[in-house]
């Protein structure tokens, strides 16, 4: 039988974070998300979007309150066990895509799988799934600015993570592939059932997800 209250993928209570000399860039954060959940967070430039997903990531410390991925409390997890935490149970997709050149499409998205010691055979599975079956021996260069960004989501993905982090995916891409990307990383995101948050100055982008969250400097607020 079901959970009826699913323990949450991602928990902040009372989070708040300043920039070195005091500046308040987040304040009293409150958040939840569990398994399934798509959530959009969007806000004006400078209000602190990257910032909160490098605290979720536990890629920086927030100054108060408590940040929780998959029940583990990120301010007590060495950096050993952090990194673990973001191998096995993260996927990262951003702006930049952030493909490595030197590989194949395919040694691309398998990348997560051999970190975590598992075999490579899904990341054909994955290529599939985002259309890019035929390309898996192309190297980057080859392939377009949405293609690109194709193969970010299938590495993103390809392990199965809890939790889903994409920082402005579409910035980089022009609208007519922008709208078909968030339509491949949506039904990635409920295929796999992972935990997702986006952050975007897209109206379209948001428009994606299943619920929508505007960041502001009184916290997260319904938009």
């Amino acid at each position: 039988m079901r959970d009826a209250h699913p323990s949450p993928v991602v928990r902040l209570r009372d989070v708040s974070k300043a920039y070195p000399g005091g500046a308040s860039v987040l304040r009293g954060l409150h958040l939840e998300l569990t398994a399934g959940e798509y959530v959009a967070v969007i806000g004006e430039s400078g209000v602190g979007k990257s910032t909160l997903l490098n605290l979720v990531a536990g890629l920086d410390a927030p100054d108060a309150g408590e940040v929780e991925v998959c029940g583990a409390p990120m301010a007590r997890l060495g950096d050993d066990q952090a990194t673990l935490l973001r191998r096995r149970h993260i996927g990262f997709v951003f702006q930049a895509f952030h493909v490595l050149p030197h590989l194949t499409v395919l040694q691309n998205v398998a990348l997560p799988l051999a970190l975590n010691g598992l075999s490579a055979d899904h990341a054909v599975v994955m290529l599939a799934a985002v259309g890019l079956a035929a390309k898996g021996q192309r190297k980057p260069r080859e392939l377009s600015g949405g293609e690109l960004q194709r193969v970010a989501i299938a590495r993103a993905l390809v392990h199965r993570p809890a939790l889903l982090l994409a920082d402005e995916p579409t910035g980089n891409l022009d609208p007519a592939t922008a709208s078909s990307v968030l339509a491949l990383l949506r039904r990635q995101v409920a295929a796999t059932g992972a935990a997702a948050i986006l952050v975007t100055h897209s109206a379209l982008a948001a428009a994606s997800a299943d619920r929508v969250l505007r960041l502001t400097s009184d916290g997260l607020v319904p938009a």
